[in-house]
């Protein structure tokens, strides 16, 4: 399994014009414009492109979303666990694209939808579990993600 986690003001995934899933952290439920870059009680979240391959499991989701919910990267060397951060979870399998030969990728590496999308369900809900506010877009569709990257950070984390 395979996240890319960023550091977000904002965030939101759109289907059909039609937002799926979004954060603002520090708003109220609905926020202001993404665009604009929510503040107010941390101020940040977690958005997560996730990717799944063939040998992974729940135990492997499950170990993942606790990484990544105890991940120190939010000012003052926080976690989303620390501040209650929103986390939205979007899934992409291009993430185990292969472009070693030619210019054509290869998705060989990625886990086909029956085997992902209930392990992209899993991580969101062992989230979920540990206590986090959570997001996600729709497994499949053809997905409009927008977000405010802060600092810029971004990790790329493989379990």
């Amino acid at each position: 399994m395979r996240a890319v986690v960023q550091r977000v003001t904002s965030a939101s995934v759109r289907v059909g014009g039609e937002v799926a899933g979004a954060i603002y952290p520090g708003s109220e439920p609905g926020g202001p414009d993404p665009a604009a870059g929510a503040a107010g009680a941390s101020g940040q979240g977690l958005l997560v492109l996730l990717g799944v391959t063939h040998d992974d499991d729940e135990e492997t989701a499950a170990k993942l979303a606790r990484k990544v919910w105890d991940l120190r990267i939010l000012d003052g060397e926080k976690s989303a666990s620390d501040v209650s951060a929103p986390i939205l979870v979007v899934s992409q399998f291009t993430l185990y694209a292969d472009t070693r030969k030619g210019r054509r990728p290869s998705w060989s590496a990625a886990a086909p939808g029956s085997v992902s999308e209930p392990l992209v369900t899993a991580f969101a809900a062992a989230l979920g579990k540990l206590g986090a506010k959570v997001e996600t877009g729709v497994f499949g569709a053809d997905m409009k993600v927008s977000l405010v990257n802060d600092g810029p950070v971004t990790l790329i984390l493989d379990a």
